[in-house]
């Protein structure tokens, strides 16, 4: 079966229940995690040319804070349940490049994403990072609802 899952999470109550539902699996067969969460860059580009320089040092620092308690919130809860836990908060533009690059880099053999449900108007304008990682996974993805 699986022996390394990669759990990624945004710290919402929705990836927080994925991530206890991925610990207990990982319990029951052996396995162990890597908790991923992803620091969004800055999503809107700045344009120096137009005299705006904005000094975004607060907002990532914020950000890598953020992504680091979510996964020591995960690392925690694999502590709890004696699942051995490797917590990994990293930047990006876009978490579902970042998750898929971390799988393959830390060699996991599955990921396992909550879906967080959005449908209709919802789906299309914000996409979802869980569709994004199917499309493009070459290892299995398990999807938690």
């Amino acid at each position: 079966m699986f022996k390394k899952i990669l759990v990624p999470t945004d710290g919402s109550p929705v990836s927080e229940t994925s991530a206890k539902a991925a610990i207990e699996f990982a319990a029951t067969t052996g396995a162990s995690i890597v908790a991923l969460s992803v620091a969004q860059l800055y999503p809107y580009m700045l344009m120096p040319e137009a005299g705006a320089m904005v000094d975004l040092s607060a907002y990532e620092e914020a950000q890598d804070q953020t992504a680091q308690s979510h996964v020591d919130k995960v690392k925690q809860l694999a502590a709890g349940a004696r699942v051995a836990c490797e917590p990994i908060a990293t930047r990006g533009v876009h978490p579902y490049e970042e998750i898929l690059a971390t799988a393959r880099d830390t060699q996991c053999d599955a990921i396992w994403i909550a879906s967080h449900g959005r449908r209709g108007l919802d789906k299309l304008l914000l996409g979802s990072e869980t569709q994004r990682v199917l499309a493009h996974a070459t290892m299995p993805v398990i999807v938690y609802r």
